[in-house]
């Protein structure tokens, strides 16, 4: 399919790189595509704006949505992503789960370097800075009912971004949650949809009231397994073993996740991906067996954690410190996304602008 390109007549100025935060700007473009008649048709890149929509839009009234995050780069030779076909099979994993039409890989891919080659100059090269990449789609069926979208909108916006936690690589604050559940199995928690980010907002206000960054969540059933951070998946050091809860089918699969446990065995580290209960966890972190701990995600790539909240009692990990290895994971990864280390294992897709 040809991708149409309609460009802006007027440029944004754009931000200070120095100051981005997170996800706050917006490049000059962003692609559209439509799905009618039981095919995807009119690619094109348009100027960055609304987005008209019924008002009895399936979106709207029954979540048919999912989205993807990750990022482009700028190295010393120009520009590049980070595994987007990983991206491309888990957003139509979500789009199989959802009913939602499900996307070329290749035109995946195509299309958001189409994108990034037109709006390239916003995305900053200063140290810890990126180009967030949000593709999504939701269905927009313009009639009252539930049932499989017949009709679907996917869209991609680019967004030049700093550090996604504030506190930047330094390591942040995490409570366990006891109440509330993401997720179930048989659900939508290996799906990456809006719904699950809405049910986790409750308790990660009740964190945030209380000067934490995230919330852990528990398994839905038993209430006593480890699953996974809002934002993030999660890993644990505990006796030298690196120990992640494993994809039961309500926790998300995550790029970054897959990513640091294949470097971290082929640095000869034992991973093990199993069930890890709280009362484990907090019994290491109480031992002093539990040596590390971090979270893994697009946004925040790999994130220290310092402190574990859990029934009233404050586990400190790692001195509140990063850990050795969490710097070296970090270290790595960028180091790959940012073209300062070799690709090794064929990860990188360049840009050619």
């Amino acid at each position: 399919m040809e991708i149409r390109i309609e460009k802006a007549k007027t440029l944004k100025e754009k931000p200070d790189f120095s100051k981005l935060g997170f996800g706050k700007y917006f490049t000059d473009h962003m692609f559209v595509m439509d799905y009618k008649n039981g095919e995807w048709q009119d690619a094109r890149i348009v100027p960055f704006g609304y987005i008209p929509i019924h008002p009895a839009s399936t979106v709207l009234h029954y979540g048919a949505e999912i989205f993807e995050g990750m990022k482009a780069y700028k190295t010393a030779d120009g520009f590049q992503m980070f595994r987007p076909y990983e991206n491309a099979r888990r957003m139509n994993n979500s789009a199989e789960r959802l009913c939602l039409p499900q996307i070329d890989e290749e035109f995946f891919v195509k299309a958001i370097t189409e994108l990034i080659k037109l709006d390239y100059e916003w995305i900053p090269d200063l140290p810890g800075t990126s180009l967030y990449i949000r593709p999504f789609t939701f269905g927009n069926d313009e009639a009252l009912g539930v049932h499989a979208v017949h009709n679907a909108t996917f869209v991609v916006i680019l967004s030049p971004v700093g550090n996604y936690y504030a506190e930047g690589l330094n390591p942040v604050k995490i409570s366990i949650e006891h109440e509330d559940v993401r997720a179930v199995r048989g659900g939508t928690g290996y799906a990456k949809c809006g719904g699950n980010y809405a049910a986790s907002l409750r308790a990660g206000k009740r964190a945030e009231e209380k000067g934490i960054s995230q919330v852990l969540w528990l398994d839905g059933v038993e209430r006593k397994y480890i699953e996974e951070v809002g934002s993030m998946n999660v890993m644990f050091k505990i006796n030298g073993e690196i120990i992640t809860p494993k994809l039961t089918g309500s926790v998300l699969p995550g790029i970054t996740r897959k990513s640091c446990i294949e470097i971290l065995k082929d640095w000869g580290y034992k991973v093990s991906e199993r069930l890890i209960s709280v009362d484990e966890l907090c019994a290491a972190a109480k031992e002093g067996t539990l040596e590390e701990a971090w979270g893994t995600g697009t946004a925040a790539v790999v994130s220290p954690i310092g402190h574990l909240f859990y029934e009233g009692k404050d586990y400190e990990v790692s001195g509140n410190k990063i850990g050795e290895l969490t710097q070296k994971l970090y270290d790595e990864l960028t180091g790959i996304q940012w073209g300062k280390k070799p690709d090794e294992r064929g990860w990188v897709v360049k840009v050619r602008v």
